[in-house]
C-alpha cells in the first residue's frame, strides 16, 4: 500500500508558478512510476507529467512541455512538479498517482495508476 500526500496548490496570476509537492509512503515496484494529472471541473482527468522512480526518465503531453518539469527526491520518496508560466487552462484539481511500471506511452493514462492523493487545488487567474 503506498499512502501519497500532496503539498503546495494555490492562486496565483497568469505567468506565474508554483511547486506541486507529493511525498509517498516508500517508492517500492508499487510506484515504480509517480506521475502529475489534474482534472477541471467538468473535465475527465489529464496526465501532465510521470517520472520513473529507478531512474530519471520523464514524460508530458504537449500541452506542459517546456512549462511543466517533474523531479524526485528519492532520499525523501518525494516527487515535485515544478510549474511555470501558469495560464488560466492550467486551473484544475491536481492529482499525485503511483503505480507499477508500464511503457511511456502508457504512463499519462489514469488507468495505469492504483494508488492516489487527495488532491491540491491550483487556480490561475487572467
Amino acid at each position: 500500500l503506498v499512502q501519497l500526500v500532496e503539498s503546495g496548490g494555490g492562486s496565483v496570476q497568469t505567468g506565474g508558478s508554483l511547486r506541486l509537492s507529493c511525498a509517498a509512503s516508500e517508492f517500492t515496484g508499487d510506484s515504480a512510476i509517480m506521475a502529475w494529472f489534474r482534472q477541471a471541473q467538468g473535465k475527465e482527468r489529464e496526465g501532465v507529467a510521470a517520472i520513473y522512480t529507478g531512474g530519471s526518465s520523464t514524460v508530458y503531453p504537449d500541452s506542459v512541455k517546456g512549462r511543466f518539469t517533474i523531479s524526485k527526491d528519492n532520499a525523501k520518496n518525494t516527487v515535485y512538479l515544478q510549474m511555470n508560466s501558469l495560464r488560466p487552462e492550467d486551473t484544475a484539481m491536481y492529482y499525485c498517482a503511483a503505480g507499477r511500471w508500464a511503457f511511456p506511452n502508457s504512463v499519462l493514462t489514469p488507468g495505469q495508476y492504483n494508488y492516489w492523493g487527495q488532491g491540491t487545488q491550483v487556480t490561475v487567474s487572467s
